[in-house]
């Protein structure tokens, strides 16, 4: 089992991510909100959704749907498609397959939009999973992606730890600044959104559990809690952690 399907294959490690976002963010605004906000749906629509984790995003907003729309909800991880189906249950417009984005088991032309959102960077073969994603669209289908930045949540670790000796790795195959060139080889139109937030942390051990709940996949598998508290408890101001957040989607026709 590689880092990726460790770190996914039951929804802690996600839950823990999505908390500190729940609890500390700036914009009033839910994320998912947001996400959702920048969707156009058809009450017909046929929807597709790669790597939904918890469907989170999708609890308690299904009246979105319309009532002869279909969502198929889907994720490499079978531990996260149980979450899944508890955050969903009882809706018959939704199903559920285990699904890797490199080889998607549907026909050409068989979904109005495709989802697939803070997931692309963990693609091994982005390219190929992307000519999936452009395959099972229809003439016309919109695809929506979300991802980070460069400048966000992980530029800030990486600086207040390097006095410390101690970096890992910002970035990605998929960023909001990479992404959009990526999706230019696939898509005829890339339109990027951006969202305006940051993080106001007043309990920095929540900050550090994030943080460690990502180690394997950020690099920073040498830094330990009592560091990790250490270093961003002198980055607090009058008791508050300041954390940017770099944020966006994609959409493409």
């Amino acid at each position: 089992m590689n880092t990726i399907e460790m770190q996914y294959r039951t929804p802690e490690n996600l839950n823990t991510r999505i908390a500190i976002h729940e609890k500390y963010s700036v914009n009033p605004q839910p994320f998912g909100d947001w996400i959702l906000s920048n969707y156009t749906l058809g009450p017909e629509d046929r929807i597709l959704e790669l790597g939904c984790g918890t469907a989170d995003m999708w609890k308690g907003r299904l009246s979105l749907l319309g009532d002869s729309a279909r969502l198929t909800l889907t994720d490499f991880s079978s531990g996260m498609l149980l979450s899944a189906k508890e955050n969903t249950a009882g809706d018959p417009r939704v199903e559920y397959r285990v699904v890797d984005i490199q080889n998607i088991p549907f026909e050409d032309a068989s979904f109005d939009a495709v989802i697939a959102n803070m997931m692309l960077y963990h693609v091994p073969d982005l390219d190929k999973g992307l000519s999936e994603v452009r395959r099972v669209l229809k003439p016309g289908g919109r695809f929506y992606c979300a991802t980070y930045g460069e400048q966000g949540i992980m530029a800030f670790v990486n600086e207040t730890l390097r006095e410390y000796g101690i970096s890992g790795r910002v970035g990605g195959s998929f960023t909001l600044q990479n992404g959009g060139e990526a999706l230019g080889r696939h898509f005829e139109t890339v339109e990027k959104r951006t969202r305006e937030d940051g993080l106001a942390i007043t309990h920095v051990p929540d900050f550090v559990s994030y943080v460690l709940s990502m180690s394997s996949l950020s690099g920073l598998e040498k830094a330990d809690a009592a560091l990790l508290t250490k270093a961003f408890a002198e980055k607090c101001v009058d008791g508050i952690l300041y954390v940017p957040k770099e944020y966006g989607m994609f959409i493409c026709r």
